[in-house]
């Protein structure tokens, strides 16, 4: 009977290789990375400027608050140091002065009452005078609807920050609390490594302290064995000579 053949047919990796052609592409590779979009040098400025904006716009947003500040401070200090009094005589003599200029014109309807041509530019003047009252009324009513506006839109903008700000401070509260968990367990995991450590060296410390106490009594039983034999030759011999 002869040997059983075992050999096995080598293939060359490479020529293997080669032979079956170039691989296919699975995903992205370095010449796509490479070959990647990138911004150009101005586009960066761009985002650089719009960085710098949002922050300018925060300088705006605290300026405003700090004239509205010293507007509300100025009224507050008007109101403590007798402003309220001041408006008032103010308003008080206003309404006199109205009060006269009424009665001056209704004395002299009167007194031109009689002629019709007098009567007419009466007429005219009341005409004049509530047209004149009706633009006061509507450039007033136009100035406070201004002021509404730029009221609300200011309000809009606080509270759009004041939303930012308490992402942004929420987003660090978050980072700082991860920061704190990750010391926290790397803490842990140290303690418990000294922990495994120590039990270790404990554990060898008492193997050791056992290996030598065993090999102590192995010494001492040795050393009563030969203790024995070498008393019981000496019997023996002590024994022999009283024989003789």
């Amino acid at each position: 009977m002869g040997k059983r053949d075992n050999r096995v047919a080598y293939l060359n990796p490479i020529a293997a290789a080669r032979a079956r052609g170039p691989a296919p592409n699975h995903g992205t590779t370095i010449q796509d990375y490479l070959s990647r979009p990138r911004p150009s040098w101005e586009e960066v400025k761009e985002q650089l400027e719009k960085k710098k904006k949002g922050s300018k716009a925060l300088a705006d947003f605290e300026d405003r608050m700090n004239k509205r500040w010293k507007k509300e401070l100025e009224k507050n200090r008007e109101k403590v140091l007798g402003g309220g009094e001041k408006k008032e005589k103010d308003k008080e003599k206003e309404k006199k002065e109205v009060s006269v200029d009424h009665s001056s014109s209704s004395s002299s309807s009167l007194s031109n009452s009689d002629s019709s041509s007098s009567s007419s530019s009466d007429s005219e003047d009341d005409d004049e005078k509530k047209k004149m009252k009706k633009k006061k009324k509507i450039k007033r009513s136009s100035a406070r609807k201004a002021t509404d506006d730029s009221d609300t839109e200011s309000e809009t903008d606080s509270r759009v920050l004041f939303v930012y700000i308490c992402k942004e401070k929420h987003y660090m509260d978050e980072k700082d609390g991860r920061r704190k968990r990750k010391a926290e367990r790397s803490h842990t995991e140290s303690s418990d490594e000294s922990d495994v450590d120590r039990d270790a060296e404990s554990t060898k410390k008492k193997r050791s302290s056992e290996e030598k106490e065993k090999i102590t009594d192995k010494s001492k039983k040795k050393k009563k064995k030969k203790h024995k034999k070498h008393s019981k030759k000496k019997k023996r011999k002590t024994s022999g000579s009283e024989l003789d």
